[in-house]
């Protein structure tokens, strides 16, 4: 499945052409490595995604190609998330 599809289904963006905005910026890597919006994800892969000051790392449980708003949190697992110091903090 294709990274922004996939990131639509599972709500961890909820437009898109918000994901695919995100991923071709660069803010997306899977396993390590940048990825755009056309990249193919499985399950298994991790994500990390940039959310302005914050990483979020999730691995991908299982693809689906649709699925109800219950059912989606159990489309992939939060790994973690991590705060990036801005400029202004030290």
């Amino acid at each position: 499945m294709r990274l922004d599809k996939f990131l639509k289904v599972s709500r961890l963006i909820k437009r898109r052409t918000l994901a695919k905005e995100v991923s071709d910026q660069g803010r997306i890597s899977i396993n390590g490595v940048p990825a755009k919006a056309s990249s193919n994800v499985k399950a298994g892969d991790e994500l990390a995604i940039r959310f302005g000051q914050k990483v979020v790392s999730v691995k991908i449980e299982r693809i689906q190609e649709n699925s109800r708003k219950e059912d989606a949190a159990e489309m992939y697992t939060i790994l973690g998330e991590e705060r990036i110091p801005g400029d202004d903090e030290e």
